[in-house]
């Protein structure tokens, strides 16, 4: 998505209150609309990636989901395709709509949906996006987030979606 398309700005309950440009959302700290996916293949390793410098906003982070801004007018299914599309080359895979997300920073307003799919493919990496990634086991994702700059609200998405894992498990 270019610094000029136009995104949806929306309120705390995720309703469209005006349209921006991607630039404009960002220099102004806007709440926005975004996906999430967490991405595992087979064993249960999850795909994290190093965003490249480039991105406008945490360049050089890893990230635990791919997705990103919806275009205007987008919805979250279809974004979520999309942006798991471009960035990875991965299709063809079901997403499962796990549960909508609110985030805030400093910088980042954000009313999201996180998803997940099991994908086996290789990822082919959108050099644009994505400088390089790695299928790693959950407790290797944890360790690193130690040690390295990971987008923190991908993180926020993990960290819900594992509290929810665990609270299914307490209920069985």
């Amino acid at each position: 998505m270019s610094a000029e398309e136009l995104v949806d700005v929306v309120d705390e309950d995720d309703r469209v209150v005006a349209r921006a440009t991607r630039a404009e959302v960002r220099r102004r700290k806007l709440r926005h609309r975004c996906t999430y996916v967490l991405v595992f293949n087979a064993r249960g390793q999850l795909l994290v990636h190093q965003r490249t410098l480039q991105k406008d906003i945490f360049p050089g982070y890893w990230d635990v989901t791919i997705g990103g801004v919806l275009g205007s007018g987008e919805d979250y299914d279809a974004g979520a395709a999309r942006e798991l599309y471009e960035e990875t080359g991965i299709r063809a895979v079901p997403l499962r709509r796990l549960f909508p997300m609110r985030y805030e920073d400093g910088d980042n307003k954000v009313c999201g949906v996180v998803y997940s799919c099991t994908a086996e493919q290789a990822p082919h990496l959108q050099a644009s996006e994505i400088v390089a990634a790695e299928w790693l086991d959950l407790d290797a994702v944890i360790e690193r987030t130690a040690k390295d700059r990971f987008c923190p609200d991908g993180l926020e998405a993990l960290r819900l979606y594992l509290s929810k894992l665990e609270a299914a498990r307490r209920r069985r």
